[in-house]
């Protein structure tokens, strides 16, 4: 989450007045994130989240986020809920930019996530695979392998600014991935950017999922390895396999994984791994001007997509034979 565009008073009230929740108490920015300018919105009639989807979100991409979201919590998923305005529309215009408002996610996410809290989180994301399997709209991962060199090729002239040899060592990696990404593993709507801060709990309790614009039709494994690199690594980017293996436990308790997508986690991770190490250094070195939003340090996924280059068999997160 973060605050790209800025909204008047003005233009505020007129656009809260289309909704049967109250007036405006107060609205204030949440700066954490890299996609969206997001509010925590307080009316009359509670608390809600305002999202801004800015240029990097499709406009077309909408329904399947906000139908998703529906679709999820009318399967008992905790997850914020779209409100519709007074004529039906859960989707409407705010400063230009297109504009959703959500009910409020009680809860909060955890800083140093436990191995409970790993537990808990593959719980939670196979229940959410299950639950996407009958969900009618689909939408292609946009940023899947096919992807990853044409992102690439924005940052590789500058890569080296940020570590020496840097553009050698993606670039050697994105060839490798190329080369033998699986293509024959279950699909289904997967997260695809579940991290602590996109995942609520209260005391012990897993209360929902948070922020699904990124959502989309992928390998479900892929799903997996997405959360085995932003949950299981400690401050110091060492791996602690006491978590991983929470984490896999937990999800195979409600969805065990094939055999071949088990066998396939360490080339998931390493492409996960990628993908965020891509993405963050693009936005390292694309900061807009006047953004109120700090950038994520990209070293952070070239550390761990070099340990995992170093796993040769999914034991090495932890999974259970």
């Amino acid at each position: 989450m973060a605050v790209y565009t800025d909204v008047s008073d003005e233009e505020l009230a007129a656009f809260v007045a289309g909704y049967d929740i109250g007036g405006v108490v107060s609205c204030k920015g949440i700066a954490e994130g890299v996609e969206n300018s997001n509010f925590l919105l307080q009316t009359e009639a509670g608390r809600f989240i305002l999202t801004l989807y800015e240029k990097r979100v499709e406009a077309r991409d909408l329904p399947f986020f906000l139908g998703l979201m529906e679709h999820l919590a009318r399967a008992g998923l905790g997850c914020p809920l779209p409100v519709a305005d007074r004529g039906g529309k859960a989707l409407g215009v705010l400063a230009g930019r297109p504009a959703a408002i959500v009910t409020f996610l009680d809860g909060v996410w955890v800083r140093r996530p436990t191995a409970h809290h790993c537990e808990l989180l593959g719980e939670a994301l196979a229940r959410m695979h299950l639950a996407g399997l009958d969900f009618a709209i689909r939408r292609p991962n946009a940023l899947t392998i096919g992807a990853w060199r044409p992102l690439w090729e924005r940052s590789r002239a500058r890569a080296d600014e940020v570590a020496p040899g840097l553009a050698a060592d993606i670039e050697a990696e994105l060839a490798v991935l190329e080369a033998t990404w699986p293509s024959d593993l279950p699909v289904g709507v997967i997260h695809a950017d579940l991290f602590p801060d996109n995942v609520f709990f209260l005391g012990e309790r897993l209360s929902g999922l948070i922020d699904f614009y990124f959502a989309c039709d992928d390998l479900l494994a892929y799903d997996v390895a997405v959360c085995l690199n932003s949950w299981c690594f400690e401050p110091d980017l060492s791996f602690n396999i006491t978590k991983g293996r929470a984490l896999l436990a937990g999800y195979q308790r409600v969805r065990p994984l094939e055999p071949r997508e088990a066998a396939a986690l360490p080339l998931l991770s390493r492409g996960s791994a990628l993908r965020f190490l891509l993405t963050r250094l693009y936005d390292w070195l694309n900061v807009p001007p006047g953004a109120r939003v700090t950038p994520k340090d990209p070293l952070e996924y070239h550390r761990k997509m070099r340990f995992h280059r170093s796993i040769a068999d999914p034991a090495g997160y932890g999974l259970e034979r």
